[in-house]
């Protein structure tokens, strides 16, 4: 039992949430798309289908690579030593018991309740080092993680009445904080790569009011749509997706440098940026009656946006946080270009045919796939 506790893969909180969060993406999203195209005859979870998708790709996949990241970055920002051993494994498996029990034959009560406990564990272990060090520059990393619990309790309430509106908003309300969330570690970080993966100056410090402006705002959007404001269009709305639009715009072309393009590591991150721009615009188009499905940003956010970030993030985080160089080979590139691609089908294709659905959950499967193939090692062998 000591050895598995002294085990590399439980020696930092990113190794075994980002290997279990990757392995989970391809196999939900395998699932999802094979019960889609009735390849999956069977049973159905509580509450269907449809309904432990919505759950488990935030909540469960989003959620995974959101721990993995915080419980590495924390203590970097704090000081503090970092969540291992026995009481990492415990919080793993309190977050693999949850995936379990939908396929469990347990009580929809057990099964909604084995849900709740991770997201408020992980916000107590991230606010007590976070509060000790005294480090409130980052306490609204804390509040999303917290507010992000409170999306869930609201989705599994849903599910527990039979309500399918309720199960929907909290949902949303989950994927837009984690936009929120994107662009606050996004903001920290994109830069930062692009400056010492070039080996160029540090940027001039930015003006904090546009980054607190798209804090608040992407904080309002969530509120908005817990409390159901965005089930219909509202001009007031276009206008704050729109000002979000203009303000993240203005960060890619501030962060924009042409050497970027050379290198896999800051390319994918960047694109992956520019999807959360193309989910903010087209929230304004759906605003002003301009776009029919509100799906089609939701998508660009989940697929485009959060897949490829998380994917190009664990991708890099992995190999710097082992002692390897940066440099990702060709077969992890093509991951990095499957997931864009994933995003172009499933918002482009998808209006067009339902081969795009099919399609998106393919290079969605493989690019994960592609970085279980060569990070699997990396994760459970030994610092370099």
């Amino acid at each position: 039992m000591r050895k598995l506790a002294a085990a590399p893969i439980f020696s930092l909180g990113f190794r075994p949430f980002f290997l279990a969060g990757a392995a989970f993406a391809a196999l939900a999203v395998a699932i999802w798309a094979l019960w889609l195209y009735g390849r999956l005859p069977g049973a159905q979870p509580v509450g269907g289908m449809l309904a432990w998708h919505r759950h488990e790709m935030p909540f469960g996949f989003a959620v995974a690579i959101i721990a993995g990241f915080l419980l590495t970055a924390v203590p970097n920002w704090t000081g503090r030593p970092g969540l291992n051993g026995w009481p990492l494994i415990a919080l793993m498996l309190v977050w693999l018991l949850a995936r379990l029990a939908w396929v469990l034959p347990v009580s929809p009560a057990v099964l909604l309740l084995s849900q709740l406990p991770f997201l408020p564990l992980l916000a107590w272990v991230l606010g007590r080092d976070l509060v000790a060090a005294g480090k409130r520059d980052n306490y609204p990393v804390l509040l999303m993680v917290t507010l992000l619990a409170g999306c869930q309790a609201m989705t599994l309430w849903g599910l527990w009445i039979e309500e399918l509106d309720l199960q929907r908003r909290g949902v949303l309300a989950a994927l837009w904080l984690i936009g929120s969330l994107m662009s606050v570690i996004g903001g920290r970080v994109i830069p930062f790569f692009i400056q010492r993966g070039l080996n160029r100056p540090a940027l001039p410090a930015a003006n904090p009011w546009p980054t607190r402006v798209l804090l608040v705002s992407g904080l309002l959007v969530t509120l908005t749509f817990l409390v159901g404001l965005q089930d219909v269009p509202r001009l007031w709305l276009a206008a704050v997706f729109a000002l979000m639009g203009l303000l993240h715009s203005f960060r890619l072309w501030r962060w924009h440098d042409r050497g970027l393009w050379r290198v896999p590591l800051l390319w994918s991150l960047y694109l992956s940026y520019v999807w959360l721009v193309v989910a903010v615009f087209a929230m304004v188009l759906w605003h002003l009656g301009l776009m029919a499905q509100q799906s089609l940003a939701t998508h660009s956010l989940a697929v485009g946006g959060a897949g490829g970030l998380i994917l190009a993030m664990i991708a890099r985080v992995s190999l710097g946080h082992t002692g390897r160089a940066l440099q990702p080979s060709r077969f992890v590139v093509m991951g990095f270009v499957l997931i864009l691609l994933a995003g172009l089908s499933r918002v482009v294709l998808v209006p067009f045919s339902g081969l795009g659905l099919g399609l998106s959950a393919l290079l969605w499967c493989m690019a994960f796939a592609v970085f279980l193939l060569r990070y699997t090692g990396v994760l459970m062998g030994p610092r370099v």
